[in-house]
C-alpha cells in the first residue's frame, strides 16, 4: 500500500476499531459480544499454531503420555509407569532433560494435591485477541477442556482457561492485570485476593487489616465455588513485601510467584478436582537456613612482650 493520506487515515481507523473491540470485550466478560469471534479465531488459528509447534518440536507427541494422568491419588502407580515410558520416548538431549524435570514436578504436584490433569505444551505466547498476558496450549474441546479450568505446572498456579477451540485453548496468566484469585496464607489461614501486575510481584489484599504477616510467608489458592475457575491448595508465591497496615480494614502484600512466567513450556489443565482441600500439603519444602560460621578470635602475646602481671627490667 502506498503511503498516502487515505492509507494513513485507514490505518488510524483500524487501530481505533481494534481498541474499541478490546474495550467491549474486557467489559463484557463472559457475556462479551465478541466471544463468538474469539472462538472462531481459536478454531482457525489454533491448528496452525499447533502444527507449527509440532513441526519444530520432535518430542511434542510424547506429552500425550500424561494427558490423562493424575486423576486421583490412588493412581500414583499408573502415573509413575506413564512417566517412565515418557522418559524413554523423550531421549536425553538437554532440552528434553529440562522438560522431563518439568513433567516430574508437575506429576508430583498432581499426586500430592489429587488433581486430575491433562498435560499440554505451550505453543504460542500472547493471544491475538488483546494485549493480555496469555499463552496458547495444544489441548482444547476435543480433549475435554472447558472454559474456567485451572492451569498449573510443576511450581504452582499458572492461570485459567479463557477461550477453548477444538484443539487449542487460551490461558490467562496470573500476572495479567485482569487476573484475580482468592488466596490463603500458609499456617494462619488468613484470606485475601491476589491480582496480577504484569512483570511486577502479585498484589494481595488481605481481608484482615491486622493480620501478622512477614516477608517469606507463603500463599496457596483458596479455591472457588465448585472449584471453578480455581481449585484449592495450589502454591501461589512468597511474600516479598508487606505494607504498613495504617489502621485500614485490609492489608496489602506483594508476592513473588513460584511460577516463572517467562519460561513456561509444559503445563497441566485440572480436569478433575480433588475430593478434599489439600491445604498446605502441595507447598514445596522450605529451604533449610544456611548456618552462619562462628569466628573465634584468640589474642596471643607477641614475642618478647611481657605477660600479664610481668614487667621488663631495664639495665641501669
Amino acid at each position: 500500500m502506498r503511503d498516502t493520506r487515505e492509507s494513513r487515515l485507514l490505518l488510524v481507523l483500524l487501530i481505533a476499531i481494534a481498541f474499541a473491540l478490546i474495550t467491549v470485550d474486557i467489559r463484557g466478560g463472559e457475556d462479551s459480544p465478541v466471544d463468538g469471534a474469539r472462538r472462531a479465531a481459536a478454531s482457525v488459528f489454533g491448528p496452525i499454531e499447533n502444527g507449527v509447534a509440532s513441526a519444530v518440536d520432535p518430542v511434542g507427541n510424547a506429552i500425550a503420555a500424561v494427558r490423562d494422568s493424575g486423576e486421583r491419588h490412588d493412581r500414583m502407580t499408573e502415573l509413575e509407569r506413564e512417566n517412565a515410558a515418557l522418559k524413554a520416548k523423550l531421549g536425553s538431549d538437554d532440552r528434553n532433560r529440562s522438560r522431563l524435570r518439568q513433567l516430574d514436578k508437575m506429576l508430583k504436584i498432581a499426586g500430592q494435591g489429587q488433581y486430575g490433569i491433562k498435560g499440554a505444551e505451550v505453543i504460542a505466547i500472547g493471544a491475538a485477541q488483546g494485549f493480555s498476558w496469555t499463552i496458547t496450549i495444544d489441548v482444547g474441546a476435543n480433549d475435554g477442556i472447558k472454559r474456567d479450568m485451572t492451569v498449573l505446572n510443576g511450581d504452582g498456579l499458572v492461570g485459567r482457561v479463557t477461550t477453548v477451540g477444538p484443539n487449542t485453548s487460551t490461558v490467562l496468566l496470573a500476572t495479567d492485570p485482569d487476573f484475580t484469585v482468592g488466596t490463603r496464607m500458609e499456617g494462619t489461614d488468613e484470606l485475601g485476593f491476589a491480582s496480577g501486575q504484569g512483570d511486577r510481584p502479585l498484589r494481595v489484599e488481605l481481608l484482615n487489616g491486622k493480620a501478622q504477616i512477614k516477608k517469606g510467608d507463603r500463599l496457596v489458592t483458596f479455591g472457588s465455588q465448585a472449584d471453578k475457575p480455581f481449585v484449592p491448595g495450589l502454591p501461589v508465591g512468597v511474600v516479598s513485601r508487606v505494607d504498613p497496615s495504617g489502621g485500614d480494614l485490609t492489608r496489602t502484600l506483594y508476592v513473588t510467584p513460584f511460577v516463572s512466567f517467562t519460561q513456561l513450556d509444559i503445563v497441566g489443565v485440572v480436569v478433575r478436582t480433588p475430593e478434599k482441600d489439600p491445604r498446605d500439603t502441595v507447598l514445596p519444602a522450605k529451604p533449610k537456613p544456611t548456618p552462619r560460621p562462628t569466628v573465634t578470635v584468640t589474642v596471643t602475646p607477641s614475642a618478647g612482650a611481657p605477660a600479664d602481671g610481668e614487667f621488663q627490667q631495664q639495665d641501669q
